[in-house]
């Protein structure tokens, strides 16, 4: 009981020391009517891991993501900069789920469910303020890898606002 105790406290007193952030996609919620929330938790000065979570609220429009969910583990090398903007490069790992519209013969359109999972890479820029405002803008793409219903091309790409806690 005492060696759980003392781990979990060892883990607890690392996390509580990290920077840690948390952003909404300005982007998503303002012009294609979806939202994304991310979490995202330093390693070091250079390195950090997170997780994204998206939600489109309108498949419909005429302008859209495919997806309607999207679960985004990512990590993220950030580049040195002597100034408040840096640079950095990510790899992300997106399940993503959907339907697509698929067209047999002159039968009515059908709706297939997906669900799949991407792997792709993204580069963007981070500004961090120094009461701890956030904004960082980025773009990619990724690659499904399983299912043939789903969309083969993945866009990530976002304007987030947040804090650094």
């Amino acid at each position: 009981m005492k060696k759980i105790i003392v781990a979990f406290t060892i883990l607890t007193c690392t996390l509580s020391q990290a920077q840690n952030e948390i952003k909404i996609d300005l982007f998503d919620g303002l012009v294609l009517k979806s939202i994304e929330v991310s979490y995202e938790h330093f390693l070091n000065e250079e390195s950090s891991i997170g997780i994204s979570a998206f939600f489109n609220l309108d498949e419909g429009a005429s302008f859209s993501y495919n997806e309607k969910t999207m679960f985004t583990p990512y990590f993220r090398h950030h580049f040195p900069s002597r100034t408040s903007w840096r640079f950095f490069g990510e790899v992300f790992v997106g399940i993503n789920s959907g339907e697509k519209e698929i067209k047999i013969n002159d039968a009515p359109n059908t709706y297939k469910d997906y669900t799949d999972g991407a792997l792709g890479v993204a580069i963007g820029t981070k500004y961090v303020s120094p009461k701890g405002f956030v904004i960082d803008i980025f773009g990619g793409i990724g690659r499904n890898l399983f299912n043939s219903y789903a969309p083969s091309i993945v866009p990530r790409a976002g304007i987030n606002i947040g804090y650094r806690l």
